[in-house]
């Protein structure tokens, strides 16, 4: 059977572009290697608890189109993104802001902290910094650095601070108020019944093939459309023939605990280094759970190697030089479009993914 679009990935992307390409009027084929759709949004129902199986995933977004937009698929609740950080044994809000620095330093007023944080900068910033150390006590000096900054940001990256881009830190948010949300965006929640019902009504009466690799499939297939929205690694696509890009990717210890509430938050940074661990999600407080179990995951940030799932794009000048000469190799491609996470090597929050796949909609149809 011959199809218009042949869509690579049943993630957001993906199923965006296949819902608009089907009320279009074209017929699309989505096959995806996993054994579920919804990409690394996907949830997953344990003990009546929506388990976000990929990582965290917080809607949140101040374009009122693309609110309007998902609300279509799902009812959202109310959740704020209130994340709380552990260092040894003391508990900080984030993002940065007065219950933090009240917590650090003893005072009350927005004056006493800009006070503390502009004898700190000037005592331990440089003026040109060359690295991420010395570019975070530039901007936030030591005290907020070494508890809130340093651990956390070497176990994402792998890598000492001092070894480290100084451009990875472009600023710092500090919120001279007692407010605890995470997002500045006027639309902010959590779908009732997690997120997969969202792409499964986007492909419904869309043909689906699961635990399907493009590689496999197009050898046997490859006349099977007219055009290709691969949304997977674009150096993948292209045999890794320029060099492998580089990602950092994320392990999780997910586990059932017989207890009704873990940790009280659904976030919990732990920005010690010694803590092997980032963060532990308690997924149940996304929706206000009153179930008598809970599920847990601890994240472990790692190296990306080929066969495992990459999360974060390594966007440093190195990476970005290599992703620009994949990049004119797709633009001469004429049936094949690239989208998504790994097409565009970018890290895309949801609300972007979706403006993306719209943005890509009008050009395309």
């Amino acid at each position: 059977m011959k199809y218009d679009y042949l869509i690579v990935g049943a993630g957001l992307f993906g199923a965006v572009f296949a819902y608009e390409a089907k009320r279009a009027g074209k017929k699309c084929l989505v096959i995806d290697k996993r054994n579920h759709i919804a990409g690394n949004i996907y949830c997953e129902n344990v003990e009546g608890i929506n388990v976000h199986k990929y990582g965290a995933h917080i809607f949140h977004t101040s374009n009122q189109e693309v609110w309007d937009y998902v609300s279509q698929f799902a009812e959202f609740n109310h959740y704020i993104n209130s994340p709380v950080a552990v260092y040894k044994d003391e508990t900080y809000n984030l993002p940065f802001n007065m219950n933090t620095f009240s917590k650090l330093w003893g005072i009350r007023t927005p004056q006493e902290a800009k006070d503390i944080i502009e004898k700190q900068r000037a005592e331990y910033g440089v003026a040109d910094p060359e690295n991420l150390e010395e570019q975070a006590l530039s901007l936030a000096g030591k005290d907020v650095y070494e508890k809130l900054i340093k651990g956390y940001t070497e176990k994402q990256w792998g890598r000492p601070c001092t070894e480290l881009p100084a451009f990875i830190i472009k600023r710092l948010p500090f919120r001279f108020i007692y407010d605890n949300n995470y997002f500045n965006d006027r639309y902010q929640g959590i779908p009732i019944g997690g997120y997969t019902q969202i792409v499964e009504k986007m492909l419904e009466g869309i043909e689906v093939r699961l635990e399907t690799d493009y590689f496999d499939f197009i050898k046997g297939n490859p006349d099977a459309a007219d055009v290709t929205l691969f949304t997977g690694m674009i150096d993948e696509f292209y045999g890794y023939r320029l060099g492998t890009l580089q990602y950092r990717t994320v392990r999780f210890e997910t586990e059932v605990l017989d207890c009704e509430n873990y940790q009280g938050n659904a976030v919990v940074n732990y920005t010690e280094r010694e803590v092997p661990y980032t963060r532990i999600i308690e997924h149940k407080h996304f929706e206000f759970g009153k179930q008598q179990k809970t599920v847990i995951s601890r994240e472990y940030s790692s190296e990306w190697k080929p066969g495992i799932e990459p999360y974060y794009p390594i966007n440093n000048e190195e990476n970005n030089g290599l992703y620009a000469k994949y990049r004119e190799l797709a633009d001469k491609e004429e049936n094949v479009i690239f989208g998504g996470r790994l097409g565009h090597y970018k890290y895309y929050d949801m609300d972007k993914v979706i403006e993306a796949a719209l943005e890509l909609v009008k050009e395309e149809l």
